[in-house]
């Protein structure tokens, strides 16, 4: 068994189609049902990211409830969520900080438009 796609459910298709796609710089995909309320991002070799509109409300998550991706332009992307006042956390919350894990690779945290947790770190693609 593989991982196909994940779906979050948004508030805002518009504004979260735009920090996936401008901030993360996620490589958009044509999505096939063509009623305006998704938008698919491809997240690596075979597994999607699927944005779906409509959520009145998004729970409030904890940091623990995330979605991990992974980078070899982990500076980069530190840079990008700067650039656009969006704040990253370590696991304990200590904000604008990047954390080391016990196997070396470095990580950060920060939220989307909806509240959903994600992790970003360095660990190798290979």
């Amino acid at each position: 068994m593989v991982i196909s796609h994940i779906a979050l459910y948004v508030s805002d298709l518009k504004r979260s189609t735009a920090f996936y796609a401008g901030v993360l710089q996620l490589q958009p995909l044509e999505e096939p049902f063509k009623l305006g309320i998704h938008s698919w991002f491809s997240l690596g070799d075979r597994c999607q990211l699927h944005l779906i509109a409509g959520a009145r409300q998004v729970p409030a998550l904890h940091i623990n409830h995330h979605l991990a991706l992974r980078t070899d332009k982990f500076d980069n992307y530190l840079e990008r969520l700067t650039e656009n006042s969006i704040e990253y956390f370590t696991p304990d919350h200590q904000p604008n900080t990047v954390s080391v894990r016990p196997d070396g690779i470095r990580q950060v945290f920060f939220q989307d438009p909806d509240g959903y947790w994600l992790e970003l770190n360095d660990e190798p693609l290979t």
